[in-house]
């Protein structure tokens, strides 16, 4: 089966909202197996809804709608669709006893449009909406679903995995299980070029790349009768893939390179203190993204100038005379000093222009020095950077915690 998802909203058009509902679900009908060719956003006009339901039933086996479920005019999803179908709409009377309840306490008045938003179409599965008011709904028709879920992601996303996943999931003999390999330190064309081989000989399991900023993701997927014969299909393929890329897998399915790194600290008994110019507390707010992170980090400080360096971290002014700010050296000196005023085995540091063009340097924007010091030996590692200003920190980030979690690794 293929599936399209059809966003009805002006808002979205006009980029007033972020479009996160079909991200979730492109990756959520991705993992059961439904391939999802087409996104389609249209704005609350009956028209071009009517004309996008139509090119999406002439091409998709399933339809999955998000917004315009409310109580307003615009929100025209519903009716637009009975019109389609040449269905009535009626009362969700569950649906319309809690609105009925939530008007009643908060003292408003009953509208034409609280039924509206009640309504669902004749005949068709109804969804109650625990997270919300408008309740969805399933229409099969001549071999065709449509499914409709309300717009804001905190209803939408439990309906689906309450009550649209598992209905899917029914259609099927067979279930589908990924696993997510995590790449760090090398580049979306080599990785893949790694296994190439395996990418143009998949069936099942198959094998998907996607690319991410500073990381490189694969999803295998296994199509099997149970949990267990997936397990088996994958394993071969995991193997392999741990066999050619090696320390360059920092880990699977959900976790992140900061969990990685402190989990290394925490097993080899290590206390780690971060000193960071350009990317200005990025390093230890991703650190501290990880819940157990306080057993292992120690201190972090932004010493974004030339005095703070100085005064805080013991640079010496010589070093930032003679290398400038942005140095192997200046790099080296800031790891060193984080870790001996703080107390702690390891320091790390950043330096670089993240941008714009400084004027008083012929140093180009994305060069990026970072500095590992783990017990009286200090490396310093030279990146050069592309991207804007946010881009380049993040990158910058990235290439540290993974420096630092392939010294771990050897330690």
């Amino acid at each position: 089966m293929n599936a399209e998802l059809l966003t009805i909203g002006t808002e979205i058009l006009l980029g007033d909202i972020l479009n996160t509902n079909v991200q979730f679900l492109s990756k959520e009908l991705a993992e059961i197996g439904i391939s999802v060719y087409h996104h389609t956003a249209v704005g609350d006009n009956p028209e071009r809804i009517e004309a996008a339901y139509k090119l999406a039933f002439e091409r998709s086996d399933i339809v999955i709608t998000t917004g315009g479920l409310g109580p307003t005019d615009d929100d025209i999803t519903k009716e637009i669709a009975a019109k389609y179908f040449n269905k009535d709409l009626v009362i969700h009377e569950e649906s319309f006893k809690k609105i009925k309840e939530l008007y009643r306490n908060y003292s408003m008045t009953l509208t034409k449009g609280t039924e509206k938003e009640a309504s669902v179409l004749a005949g068709s599965k109804t969804l109650f909406n625990k997270a919300g008011l408008a309740p969805g709904c399933i229409v099969e028709e001549n071999g065709k679903i449509l499914i409709m879920l309300p717009g804001p992601p905190k209803e939408a996303i439990p309906m689906y995995l309450n009550d649209v996943k598992p209905y899917l999931l029914s259609k099927s003999n067979y279930i589908y299980k990924s696993k997510t390999v995590r790449i760090s330190g090398i580049g979306e064309a080599e990785a893949e070029n790694m296994i190439k081989d395996l990418i143009a000989s998949q069936s099942n399991p198959s094998i998907a790349p996607y690319a991410k900023q500073s990381e490189m993701v694969f999803r295998i997927t296994a199509k099997a009768e149970n949990s267990e014969e997936a397990d088996t299909i994958i394993k071969p393929t995991l193997e392999e893939m741990y066999k050619r890329f090696g320390e360059n897998i920092y880990g699977e399915d959900d976790t992140t390179l900061e969990e990685c790194v402190i989990t290394l600290l925490k097993e080899k008994g290590l206390k780690l203190a971060c000193a960071e110019s350009c990317t200005g507390g990025m390093v230890c707010s991703t650190l501290v993204n990880h819940p157990s992170a306080s057993e292992a980090f120690v201190e972090g400080l932004v010493t974004y100038s030339n005095d703070a360096k100085i005064n805080r971290l013991g640079v010496k002014k010589e070093t930032l005379d003679t290398y400038g700010a942005v140095s192997a050296e200046v790099a080296a000196e800031m790891a060193e000093g984080v870790a001996r005023t703080s107390g702690t085995h390891i320091g790390i540091s950043t330096t670089g222009i993240a941008g714009p063009k400084n004027e008083n340097t012929d140093k180009p924007v994305g060069l990026v020095y970072i500095g590992i010091y783990i017990n009286g030996e200090t490396k310093v590692k030279k990146f050069n950077l592309i991207g804007n200003r946010e881009r380049i920190r993040i990158s910058a980030t990235t290439r540290l915690l993974d420096a630092l979690r392939r010294e771990l690794l050897r330690w």
